[in-house]
């Protein structure tokens, strides 16, 4: 059985939201990450880096959440995508993790940052309720994480970017990011 690794409040709990999605049976294995479980050598067999999240898939190890993502995209999609489909899954899921999250959780840029990444997103989802039209995907579960964690950490006003608002609402909303984001504590 797949096993996930992270600990509390961690971005483990947006690998959680996906295989929540995907209905695929795992364990979760939660560190103790104040007691430095993830700095013990047991664990640093699996990611030598010593972060959450990480996964285990039978001989397979796996560390960095997007790449975890794509995986379980590519292992567990329904449809098979070509090669350019499944780049526009590595655009959006490498977009959330290393433009849309520095640039709204790193203060020193979100100013203006912002207005220049959530405008275009706003127009996309005034036109289509998920971000690739009108099927859910790992994209937004990428994407949708990071939207998702700016009212839980930040509390900044998102009001100018309403379809914005409405697509985390819609996200939010699902029985899946209850049971994993949505239960954060």
């Amino acid at each position: 059985m797949l096993k996930l690794y992270g600990g509390a409040r961690s971005r483990a709990s947006i690998v959680h939201w996906y295989l929540e999605e995907l209905e695929v049976p795992y364990e979760f294995v939660k560190l103790d990450m104040q007691a430095g479980e993830h700095l013990k050598p047991e664990y640093l067999a699996i990611n030598p880096v010593g972060k959450v999240p990480a996964i285990v898939d039978g001989d397979f190890k796996l560390w960095e959440s997007g790449a975890i993502l794509l995986y379980l995209a590519d292992k567990y999609s329904k449809t098979p995508l070509s090669l350019q489909e499944r780049a526009v899954f590595y655009q959006w899921v490498l977009f959330a993790n290393a433009t849309l999250g520095p640039g709204i959780f790193g203060e020193e840029n979100r100013e203006r940052e912002m207005p220049r990444l959530l405008t275009p997103l706003n127009e996309i989802f005034s036109r289509q309720p998920f971000l690739l039209g009108n099927e859910f995907t790992v994209a937004d579960v990428a994407l949708g994480s990071i939207l998702n964690y700016i009212p839980m950490i930040l509390k900044l006003d998102l009001s100018p970017y309403p379809a914005v608002l409405n697509y985390m609402k819609q996200l939010s909303d699902r029985p899946a990011f209850q049971r994993s984001i949505g239960g954060r504590t």
